[in-house]
């Protein structure tokens, strides 16, 4: 899909990821970008910079979502693209003390409302009309701790894996309709979202050193929905380590293990 003359809605729009995509669709010549965040101001500054629209949305909630949705589609027509973008990265640690499966049920009901539901009630807001036209484009910000597993975040991991298994699903499901599918799944991004993860670890995030800039990840993604292709992967060595976890998962659980207890202490 080429984004020209098309009508988009941005999920965590308002800041890192999002942001970048709302700003490189513009560059692109989209027709309407609908900002959706959270952060209401931060949701507006961004529309403003690309002559969009900001709107305050908690993707938790179904009717923000499906009310965002309605507001893109009354202000551009139909909806051609939609992100799934927001993310949340809460109660990391490296499994003793409050983290892991010990960590409050609160972070890990949010982090699973964030990263899945969220994406359910988009599905539900904005297939049926993609459907019906025979055309549209879901893109899900994932992660690669979704196809690798983040050895410190242990909700973040678990729900970034149902994400990518949503979209993987409604590629095979809806395909054939007409839907385009894209899971994006980047490591470390300088965003808000990466600094967050590195001050709850106590500065030694270790995504921190290879992490690149919002903008890289949103040029990349520009060519992949340009090729439609469904894994996204602005790190390509990604995929170099994906290959090797199924390939030997066991070796690979060790080696993920040593790396663990060589960079944090037991301690969160």
């Amino acid at each position: 899909m080429q984004l020209r003359d098309r009508a988009v809605v941005v999920t965590g729009g308002g800041s890192g990821i999002g942001a970048a995509l709302c700003r490189r669709f513009a560059a692109e010549g989209a027709r309407g970008i609908l900002v959706a965040d959270l952060d209401a101001s931060a949701a507006e500054a961004v529309a403003v910079e690309v002559g969009g629209i900001g709107v305050a949305c908690d993707v938790t909630r179904e009717a923000d979502v499906a009310s965002s949705v309605e507001r893109a589609r009354s202000e551009f027509g139909p909806i051609d693209l939609y992100c799934a973008n927001a993310g949340i990265a809460v109660g990391m640690g490296t499994g003793s003390g409050t983290s892991g499966p010990f960590a409050p049920d609160a972070d890990w009901t949010r982090s699973f409302d964030v990263h899945v539901m969220a994406h359910v009630y988009a599905a539900r807001a904005v297939l049926p009309a993609m459907l019906e036209r025979g055309e549209g484009y879901f893109l899900t910000t994932a992660s690669a701790a979704g196809l690798l597993t983040d050895i410190t975040g242990h909700a973040y991991s678990v729900t970034k894996h149902a994400a990518v298994g949503f979209a993987e699903w409604l590629a095979i499901a809806y395909g054939p309709q007409g839907l385009r599918v894209s899971c994006l799944c980047p490591q470390g991004v300088v965003t808000p979202l990466l600094e967050s993860v590195a001050a709850q670890m106590g500065g030694g995030g270790h995504l921190v050193p290879d992490a690149i800039e919002p903008d890289e990840v949103a040029e990349v993604v520009v060519t992949a929905i340009d090729r439609e292709e469904f894994l996204i992967l602005p790190h390509p060595v990604v995929k170099d380590y994906a290959i090797r976890r199924a390939s030997d998962t066991d070796r690979w659980i060790h080696g993920m293990t040593r790396m663990r207890n060589r960079i944090y202490s037991e301690s969160d």
